[in-house]
């Protein structure tokens, strides 16, 4: 499996928190080569491997943070919310597409105010989300014929490499932990399993972390690792609160996370000489496991991240080797039988 090939697939399909549904179509063919699988009415895609021993769910999230319409004025500009964590930073002069009635993109530009005609006091102040609005080129009346409330708004999609194996693109957050566990299934095909295999790939994680807590419960595992993106080191972020590109497989500690998971991940990288890092956090994790791990009876939960740069932003950078050594932890992690 061609790791870049399947991440450009997987951003090519939209799917902002609560709109998964073409993201879930992409994951569920690919992910139905290995295993049965199906999309549930949750929004989640689930895939199923039968055999003797605990049940190890592999989980990463389909959705990316995006906008949500909430009016157009009159003027036939299209007003909108936040759906998901947007850093309100980058968004003036954002290139983006609404996905309109019937499934119909529409292209965009975030209005942005000139330099020249902005107020001194403004100059180094971000705008807030009630002064910005999308231009899409029409009048009111014809705006309402294609756009209404409640349509999702993406960043254009972005994809292409830049030196040492590093790519940029958009959604990458989570797109690129979805790869990393079809990577990881691919790898496991043929091997015999001493576990019954759970993958799950959730929806709502940018907004309300539902798709994670339903399909943990329902399928009850008896442990789980779920595999998103953190931060990595860039100018003007604090170096020890990241993790480094190229330097692997960032292995969560936590509270809400399982000691033994992370320790037994950290000995099979030692092991399998793995590249990995550590990414130690004194409450939550923010991710999905933080859900997964008090679902139903409580689930022994783990957490992979990939090192990413510009989080949350338009074009987001990671390198290749990472996811790589994310699928081969998250591999060697379920033929070992995990800790049970």
């Amino acid at each position: 499996m061609d790791i870049k090939n399947i991440l450009e697939k997987l951003i090519s399909s939209k799917g902002v928190s609560g709109n998964e549904a073409l993201a879930a179509n992409t994951a569920a063919e690919i992910l139905a080569d290995y295993m049965p699988t199906e999309i549930q009415s949750s929004g989640n895609v689930v895939g199923f491997l039968d055999g003797e021993g605990p049940i190890i769910m592999l989980e990463a999230h389909l959705d990316q943070i995006g906008l949500i319409v909430t009016d157009i004025d009159k003027s036939g500009f299209i007003r909108f919310a936040k759906c998901g964590g947007a850093d309100m930073r980058v968004l003036p002069a954002a290139d983006v597409t609404i996905v309109g009635k019937d499934g119909v993109e529409i292209d965009g530009i975030v209005i942005s105010t000139p330099p020249h005609l902005a107020k001194d006091e403004d100059k180094k102040k971000f705008k807030q989300i009630e002064d910005l609005a999308i231009d899409v080129g029409l009048c009111y009346e014809d705006a309402l014929k294609v756009i209404r409330p409640g349509d999702r708004v993406t960043y254009k999609k972005a994809f292409g490499s830049l030196m040492n194996n590093r790519l940029y693109g958009t959604s990458f957050d989570d797109r690129a932990g979805v790869a990393a566990v079809l990577k990881a299934v691919d790898l496991l095909k043929g091997q015999k399993l001493n576990c019954k295999l759970c993958v799950l790939f959730a929806a709502l994680e940018e907004t309300t972390g539902g798709g994670a807590a339903v399909g943990a419960f329902a399928h009850q595992p008896d442990e789980s690792i779920s595999v998103d993106v953190s931060f990595a080191e860039s100018p003007g972020v604090p170096e020890h609160k990241t993790g480094k590109l190229g330097s692997g497989a960032m292995i969560g500690i936590a509270p809400t996370l399982d000691d033994e998971i992370s320790g037994k991940l950290i000995k099979i990288a030692r092991t399998k000489k793995i590249k990995y890092q550590t990414e130690v956090m004194g409450g939550q994790t923010s991710t999905n496991a933080d859900k997964i791990s008090v679902a139903g009876r409580g689930v022994k939960t783990g957490l992979i991240s990939i090192p990413l740069r510009n989080m949350h932003s338009a074009v987001e950078v990671l390198q290749l080797d990472d996811v790589e050594a994310v699928a081969q932890l998250l591999a060697e992690y379920v033929l070992s039988k995990g800790v049970m």
